[in-house]
């Protein structure tokens, strides 16, 4: 029976995971018959570029939250994007009002469950859990943050993995070119990404006779330079600089094509992730890097102990430069290693990529607009 499905959430041209997130979704959710709308969120009203945009709701605007909720209500379900950030009100609690108000089923995405919560970001997302009719993690290790401080009913939390194009594994055997080997890290630029540590392992390796050439590609995170500007950047290349490595740390600031990303992602030897975060249950780069079947080196967030721990790739602590640089040296230098890896990657791969995860969420909206209103799971 076709279905039709309201998304709401931050969408391109808006530079953000989520707006990634909800395009590449709706890039493989419909099938024959179904229709797709998005109900986009957006700090301030802006020109709209897409036929599938189908209403603006422009933060702290009661009437543009209103009218949203009369255009989702003419759909079969709603699929909603849930980030502290992108919603109006403290901690995004205009989203609670407007999720209570929906007659139609929901399905929440949430993108960040927090270990150490403030007492009001703890507040929002009970109440966005209630209000919703299911919840969707996209790791085991939110689900369970989930069950265990907001205690909703198990059968109401599902798991399913983020999702990724695929499309980076294309020319994952490209022709190297010359130079040492390539260590890649790539995605919106601010700090907390851990750059600064790269760059100390980078250099801790040359001291002991290795040479890598190491790229930090992406530009930075709108929301940081609207703040800060590119204040991250330049220290980072002052530090390349005063620790004698700039010759060997590229930075390349443009928000990259797919088409640039996989000529990248192709010549790269190992993909680093040197966040600074213990908080981050989800992961869009490590989702992308292990489905390009490329080894991957990462400090230990949730979704990389997830993805990571059966082999696809090392784990490091974070903010640890010697630890960093040992993993590198590993994952360069020990014999079959690195080979073992992409092949434990390439082995998980498949429930990761996008038509997957898309049926999962064909799946739950199915079961929600078979169940009676007022019904509960």
């Amino acid at each position: 029976m076709p279905t039709d499905y309201a998304l709401l959430s931050t969408y391109p041209p808006t530079q953000c995971g989520l707006a990634t997130f909800s395009a590449a979704l709706l890039a493989h959710l419909p099938e024959t018959g179904d229709n797709v709308g998005v109900v986009r969120v957006l700090d301030e009203p802006a020109p709209r570029n897409s036929p599938l945009i189908v209403h603006d709701l422009v933060n702290s605007c009661a009437a543009s939250a209103a009218e949203a909720v009369g255009i989702i209500d003419g759909f079969d379900v709603a699929i909603v994007q849930h980030e502290y950030g992108i919603y109006g009100g403290h901690d995004g609690e205009d989203l609670i009002s407007l999720l209570n108000a929906l007659t139609v089923p929901s399905i929440v995405v949430l993108h960040t469950v927090l270990a150490d919560p403030t007492d009001h970001q703890r507040r929002v997302l009970d109440a966005v859990i209630s209000a919703a009719d299911t919840v969707v993690t996209m790791t085991r290790t939110g689900r369970a943050r989930v069950l265990g401080m907001y205690g909703p009913s198990p059968g109401k939390v599902f798991v399913v993995p983020h999702g990724a194009a695929g499309t980076l594994a294309a020319r994952s055997a490209a022709p190297r070119r010359p130079g040492g080997p390539r260590v890649l890290t790539w995605g919106l630029l601010g700090p907390g990404k851990g750059i600064e540590h790269a760059i100390e392992a980078v250099a801790r390796l040359r001291d002991g006779g290795l040479r890598v050439d190491y790229t930090v590609a992406g530009q930075t995170h709108p929301r940081v330079r609207a703040s800060n500007g590119e204040a991250y950047r330049k220290s980072l290349q002052a530090l390349a600089r005063a620790r004698g490595v700039d010759d060997s740390v590229h930075f390349d600031g443009r928000y990259l094509p797919v088409s640039a990303l996989v000529d990248l992602v192709g010549t790269a030897d190992v993909v680093l992730l040197p966040y600074d975060s213990v908080e981050q249950v989800t992961s869009g780069v490590l989702i992308e890097a292990v489905t390009a079947a490329k080894p991957v080196i990462s400090t230990r967030f949730p979704h990389a102990v997830e993805l990571l721990s059966g082999g696809a790739g090392l784990l490091i602590e974070r903010q640890d430069p010697a630890g960093i640089a040992a993993a590198l040296r590993r994952a360069l230098t020990e014999p079959g290693l690195s080979e073992r890896m992409s092949r434990r990657a390439a082995g998980i791969a498949p429930q990761l990529l996008w038509p997957a995860v898309a049926s999962r969420y064909r799946e739950l909206a199915a079961t929600l607009t078979r169940i009676p209103a007022g019904a509960t799971l």
